[in-house]
């Protein structure tokens, strides 16, 4: 092997790296050459930074990828949440902690289930360091929160220990394989140790509790819908939309206002559901490198 492609595959490895923040120990995937425009790749419900593994060995060559694990996922630090507030707005500031403590001042953002909330709250933050969005199943819009979400807005509503205990099925092994599985047409495109590692964190002892805690927390993301579409007004960032289009969690009804308040957004509904990477992510990263090439964000 010659020293350049000894060179290249070096920049592109997956670098396992642990940051303290925040006094928490936050896990984050790192991949490709230091000074490649950047991507945040920002994970959903229940999943971690492993939702990515494939997308990032994809892009490595190209782009610099950052895939951090939110407290209570994945391999980052998981405070009692009694000790620890489990909110949206604490993770988007562990988020920009992390990127500033790896000197990273612009960056793409790659947005699904939970880190859509945590992606748009870092971009009121700095709207100036945005440089594009990558959208997979990110809601921003009240038309995407239909039936699923109808249990949750209860205890939103009325947040009593009955109606708490009523989401605890949300975090059973049955709702977690069901959020890979259903609206994919061919299952065994399906890993199954995805659902098998989403599991084994969502039954560490303490976590469902935290999880409750997040369900409550995500009511606060609602009144800011119309700050993040002020955002996407104001500084038009080029959003490719790439949204599996039988996802019951997350509806294209919810990827459609969009095309409301941006005038560069390239829009892609899949044949797929919640977690369109596990069927469709050769086509997703192709479309990634096309897109921000096209709007001149590419090594």
């Amino acid at each position: 092997m010659t020293s350049t492609a000894t060179s290249a595959k070096k920049e592109s490895a997956i670098h396992y790296k642990t940051a303290r923040i925040n006094g928490l120990d936050i896990f984050y995937r790192d991949a490709g050459p230091q000074d490649a425009p950047a991507i945040l790749l920002l994970h959903g419900f229940p999943t971690s930074s492993n939702m990515f593994r494939n997308l990032i060995s994809r892009l490595a060559s190209s782009f610099r990828l950052i895939a951090p694990d939110y407290p209570g996922f994945g391999q980052s630090s998981m405070p009692d949440h009694k000790t620890y507030a489990y909110t949206f707005e604490n993770y988007a500031d562990i988020v920009d902690k992390l990127a500033e403590q790896l000197g990273v001042g612009k960056y793409s953002i790659y947005v699904m289930d939970y880190g859509a909330p945590v992606g748009y709250r870092l971009a009121l933050r700095h709207p100036e360091r945005v440089q594009a969005l990558i959208v997979q199943n990110g809601n921003a819009y009240e038309e995407g929160l239909l039936e699923f979400w109808d249990p949750i807005k209860k205890y939103w509503k009325d947040p009593t220990p009955e109606n708490r205990t009523a989401l605890h099925s949300f975090v059973d092994l049955k709702a977690t394989r069901w959020q890979y599985e259903n609206g994919v047409s061919d299952l065994t495109l399906l890993d199954p140790t995805t659902w098998a590692l989403d599991q084994l964190g969502l039954d560490r002892p303490g976590n469902r509790d935290i999880q409750m805690d997040l369900l409550y927390d995500y009511r606060t993301n609602v009144p800011l819908y119309p700050k993040f579409q002020n955002f996407f007004r104001q500084n038009q960032p080029p959003t490719l939309i790439v949204w599996g289009k039988n996802d019951a969690i997350f509806p294209p009804d919810g990827a459609a206002p969009y095309s409301r308040d941006l005038k560069n957004v390239e829009t892609h509904l899949l044949d797929t559901g919640h977690f369109a990477l596990e069927s469709h992510g050769e086509e997703i990263a192709s479309r990634i490198e096309t897109f921000l090439a096209k709007n001149k964000i590419a090594r």
